[in-house]
């Protein structure tokens, strides 16, 4: 299998779908707006983008695939097909109570993550009615996760990419529902429900065309392969998902200051696009290649996926990274701002944003180191790694966020600083784990096209800070929208990185020629 053609297969699909996102984002704060109702529908929301984060972009199906990718080799596809169904039976199980429990215990869970407004009844019920209405989602998502790993496994990625456009696409109809951010709110939340069922559904049928026959129905038993199998996947979800718990916890923070939650949202919305992209597309493409050649010890082919992984990681996240933290509330402008999604709250936004992209690059090399530890079945370390990631982050989101408040300023940038230094902890550990392993060691080609990568994107910022100097121009002689000229810088800054990246050979032709000689193959 093509590692590039892979990840440009998830990459490209996410693409359709995070362009999807903004257009539903767009559509949903000139709706909502940021303010309480805004900061309810954001409480609503966080899990769905947590459980997809960490479910459907590749967190339990890395824990999930060696498994069934060792039994579908040693035992054969029937073998793999009883394993994917106990797992599949005994996850509906948990996932289901849970729901229901949750159901029960909401008022108290939204105290943990927005009780800073739980004075305000009216819209503190609302938060709870909205999350009751999306909390099904985990269950949809965890059903998704286990066929999303099992189509991986065989080498189809497309299905698996292509699913999370559902969800947005359910959420742009829903924005048209009504003018009334409280009407608007509560239909999102049913289209979001609704959006998690078809996703399920869809996923079924593209692993029923593989031949592969699953049933739900019938008695959960946690048989030896089902306690194999979510042995890996608890400390396997919460290794990949620190970033997201960090995500849960600022957001909980952030409740003591109206409207933040919904700023920290957009922030993360700008943020997250180089991650789903790149990091998670990345991840899920060499996970397949790393479990191979763990389990024949081939430890040359295992670095080789390494750094072509990070490689071609960092080579198109450095660029995204310097365009976040040179122009962040200009982009929350030209995407947000319109309706009930003020300049103000663009601002707000922005400062978040600066403080994320710092850290974006630590983001999408979690996503890239974790799954080399997943291929040798070690799950228990990366998520050792992560909670410690969490306990820092937050520490310091506390400590800043407080220290902020107290000298007259918003808390909220503190949150997004913390986020980022404990993504840069959890990859200090996940890399110097891997060496102190001997599971990989970087070679001298990878710390070459780094290099590039860095000289390519300095040339790029260059040219977006001219282009923000004659900003003015711009919108007086070509058109006066903030979304064409946001659309404008962007261009600029991606022929810039482009044109830099060749000459420079941090992306490198071979690699898109290889696209084509390797079509076939998949």
């Amino acid at each position: 299998m093509s590692l590039v053609r892979n990840t440009l297969v998830q990459s490209s699909l996410t693409l359709v779908s995070r362009a999807l996102g903004f257009t539903r984002d767009v559509f949903l704060a000139a709706r909502i707006g940021a303010g309480p109702i805004g900061d309810a529908w954001t409480t609503a929301l966080m899990f769905p983008n947590l459980f997809r984060r960490i479910f459907a972009e590749g967190a339990f199906a890395s824990a999930f695939v060696p498994s069934y990718s060792r039994t579908l080799e040693a035992e054969g596809p029937e073998a793999a097909a009883k394993v994917a169904e106990e797992a599949m039976r005994v996850l509906f199980a948990i996932t289901a109570a849970l729901t229901i429990l949750a159901q029960f215990a909401m008022p108290w869970l939204l105290l943990l993550v927005h009780g800073g407004q739980a004075d305000d009844t009216e819209n503190f019920n609302l938060a709870i009615l909205l999350t009751r209405i999306t909390m099904p989602y985990l269950t949809c998502m965890s059903i998704a996760a286990l066929l999303s790993g099992v189509l991986n496994s065989s080498g189809r990625f497309f299905l698996s990419a292509f699913v999370p456009t559902l969800l947005n696409i359910c959420l742009i109809g829903a924005a048209f529902v009504s003018t009334s951010p409280d009407v608007t709110a509560k239909a999102a939340a049913v289209a979001t429900l609704l959006a998690g069922i078809l996703q399920m559904l869809l996923l079924y049928w593209g692993v029923r065309r593989q031949n592969v026959r699953l049933s739900i129905i019938g008695l959960p038993r946690i048989t030896p392969g089902v306690k194999k199998v979510m042995a890996l996947a608890l400390p396997g979800t919460i290794a990949a998902s620190g970033t997201q718990i960090n995500i849960i916890v600022s957001q909980s923070l952030a409740s003591f200051e109206v409207g933040a939650k919904t700023w920290l949202y957009y922030a993360d919305r700008l943020y997250q696009l180089p991650l789903g992209l790149v990091g998670v597309a990345v991840g899920v493409a060499i996970l397949p290649r790393l479990s191979r050649a763990a389990r024949s010890d081939d430890s040359k082919t295992s670095r080789a996926t390494m750094d072509e992984g990070i490689g071609l990681a960092l080579a198109l996240t450095l660029p995204a990274a310097a365009a976040l933290g040179v122009a962040p509330g200009f982009l929350i402008e030209g995407f947000f701002t319109r309706g009930a999604f003020l300049t103000s709250d663009a601002n707000n936004a922005g400062l978040a944003l600066m403080h994320y992209a710092w850290g974006v690059p630590a983001f999408v090399l979690i996503k890239v180191l974790a799954p080399a530890y997943f291929a040798h079945e070690d799950t228990k370390t990366p998520m050792a790694f992560a909670l410690w990631s969490v306990v820092i982050n937050t520490v310091l989101g506390a400590g800043l966020f407080f220290w902020l408040q107290s000298n007259g300023a918003y808390g909220f940038p503190g949150l997004a600083i913390a986020t980022s230094a404990a993504a840069w902890v959890n990859v200090i550990f996940l890399f110097s784990g891997l060496i102190k392993r001997g599971w990989y060691t970087p070679g001298p080609r990878l710390v070459s096209r780094l290099v590039r990568a860095l000289l390519a994107t300095m040339m790029m910022a260059v040219v977006l800070v001219a282009v923000l100097r004659y900003r003015a121009v711009i919108e007086t002689h070509i058109y006066d929208s903030k979304l064409v000229v946001t659309m404008i810088f962007i261009l600029f800054g991606m022929m810039t990185y482009a044109i830099s990246a060749i000459i420079t050979g941090a992306v490198r032709i071979s690699d898109l020629k290889g696209l084509v000689r390797r079509r076939a193959v998949e």
